[in-house]
């Protein structure tokens, strides 16, 4: 699963969406359902929001995590104390585990940064048993993440070279309505539904929000990372303006919206 995410650490991914995603992980799990005795697959761990999430709850025969990142594998091991969690380096689009081995698999904004996306689609269903059930959730990065649009709609008008990036995150794989339950249908999974799941990311300051994005981290801070030093300042000052909207700096609360999906394996 070559991933398109850009990983600087560990802690800088926990700061940019880590903590938020472990608010989206618990609506993804009532949406895909689960079971007293399921065996569980999280593809495309990170650092654990939707493992340890899924730990949770006690009747819960196992919880297998794999991710790409060696970087998120060693992170969510350390954090693990829970004997029912294993956590590997692996691939979305070639799973190291035998076909029918789960009665559920779950991915959390993880297939569209796989370039290969119906092909993990694919995998996740090879490994559930029939009528388990294989369940995936993305940001929508056009219409549902006001906080990282205002960052690009905002330094489009300082660096035109921001355009095609602008572009290429907010139409990334499995984000247009409709199109993950097109995959999951294609994949011959049956009983699609697709649905959006809301949360709201809160920051406590400009800072808190820019860190980790200045430090590099996804694809908004490979951008940054990569600008000279005078059109960074000017970058870094138009985006603070855009997030005070002219009253003082402190906290900021923005709508954050994924698309899930999910489907029965026949």
């Amino acid at each position: 699963m070559p991933s398109s995410f850009n990983v600087e650490s560990a802690d800088g991914y926990e700061r940019l969406m880590g903590r938020w995603s472990k608010r989206l992980a618990p609506l993804l799990i009532d949406f895909a359902g689960l079971a007293d005795g399921d065996r569980v697959l999280d593809v495309g761990c990170g650092t654990g929001s939707l493992a340890f999430t899924l730990a949770e709850r006690p009747g819960l025969k196992e919880i297998a995590a794999i991710d790409y990142s060696p970087v998120f594998v060693e992170a969510a091991k350390w954090a693990n104390s829970d004997p029912r969690i294993t956590i590997q380096q692996g691939d979305a689009c070639a799973l190291p585990f035998e076909d029918n081995r789960f009665d559920r698999a779950m991915s959390l904004l993880v297939l569209h940064f796989v370039p290969e996306a119906a092909k993990a689609v694919a995998e996740m269903a090879r490994v559930v048993r029939p009528d388990g059930v294989v369940a995936a959730a993305v940001w929508d990065h056009y219409g549902g993440m006001s906080n990282m649009r205002m960052m690009w709609d905002t330094v489009v008008m300082l660096d035109e070279n921001a355009l095609p990036l602008r572009r290429k995150y907010c139409f990334q794989p499995m984000m247009r309505p409709g199109e993950m339950k097109a995959c999951f249908i294609a994949q011959g999974l049956a009983e699609v539904e697709e649905t959006s799941l809301l949360i709201r990311m809160d920051y406590l300051s400009f800072d808190d929000y820019w860190q980790p994005i200045a430090a590099g981290e996804g694809p908004l801070g490979k951008y940054v990372a990569g600008l000279e030093a005078g059109r960074r300042k000017a970058v870094d000052a138009a985006v603070r303006a855009a997030y005070e909207a002219g009253e003082p700096d402190g906290p900021r609360s923005f709508a954050s919206v994924a698309w899930a999906c999910r489907g029965r394996v026949v």
